[in-house]
């Protein structure tokens, strides 16, 4: 007994001074955000400023194009969520429950493609937008999701694999098809791993730097984490502000987490059962 509360306490405490690690960039970044610049760039570093500077947060508003950089990101981060969700699902249900020539290789093949370093296509990414009129858009930074990217197959092939057969042969003696198979069936009960999916999808769509710089050159056109990084000369000599914008562009991820929160834990529980 006395040996396994040392090894809880020993975990417990682990845990914590863990979080307190990764935690702590964060506070640093809060207090940096609500400094003057004086004390932003004072040696040795003043960690905790005489006066919160919240007025920081409102000049980053007024300065930049805050409002419609972040729209940007908003509409691609949500039609990447969807065309991520759509065309993963119905890929992964394919190769999980259907039958066809070749299944297993083309499987293979998807996850082969997982292997490619993303800068070994750009060029040919960015001559195909171009071909087709998309560049300085936000089209080229959604579409390729709605092409079912490897990672969300093999996610949710794994989902939909670990689903009793029987649900499928009930719903089929019911008349359904396999289409209604795959919405009524296995949808519902891989919610943890499409919010899973989704929020994976979110992040990185979110926080994309490379793509946007390749593919945009309007300022209007810019998402939000280049649009922070244009303004850098801009705000030269206050780049405490800087620090203030990208705590800002923070705030979407934690709500989408927030609410998936949910499902995202439920997911890894019950992958941990199996």
């Amino acid at each position: 007994m006395r040996h396994k509360l040392l090894g809880r306490s020993v975990g417990y405490v682990t845990i914590i001074i863990s979080s307190l690690i990764m935690i702590v960039p964060f506070i640093a970044a809060l207090f940096n955000s609500l400094k003057t610049y004086k004390e932003y760039t004072a040696v040795p570093p003043k960690w905790i400023p005489d006066v919160f500077q919240w007025s920081n947060y409102s000049e980053v508003l007024k300065l930049g194009n805050f409002s419609s950089h972040t729209m940007n990101s908003f509409i691609v981060a949500v039609l990447s969520v969807i065309g991520a969700l759509i065309s993963c699902s119905m890929v992964s249900f394919a190769f999980a429950r259907l039958r066809f020539p070749f299944k297993n290789s083309l499987f293979v093949m998807v996850l082969g493609t997982m292997m490619i370093p993303p800068v070994v296509i750009i060029i040919p990414h960015f001559i195909i937008f171009d071909t087709l009129h998309m560049l300085d858009t936000l089209t080229p930074l959604w579409v390729i999701e709605w092409l079912a990217q490897p990672f969300g197959i093999f996610l949710l092939r794994q989902a939909f694999l670990s689903i009793p057969t029987e649900y499928e042969e009930a719903a089929k003696m019911e008349g359904c098809n396999p289409f209604q198979v795959y919405m009524r069936v296995y949808l519902p009960m891989c919610k943890p791993t499409l919010a899973t999916l989704a929020v994976f999808t979110f992040m990185t769509k979110w926080n994309e730097i490379l793509a946007p710089v390749i593919y945009l050159t309007s300022e209007e056109n810019f998402t939000l984490p280049i649009g922070i990084l244009s303004l850098g000369g801009q705000w030269f000599g206050n780049e405490q502000y800087m620090v203030a914008a990208a705590l800002m562009s923070l705030v979407p991820i934690l709500i989408v987490f927030l609410f998936a929160e949910k499902y995202f834990v439920q997911n890894y529980t019950s992958s941990g059962i199996k």
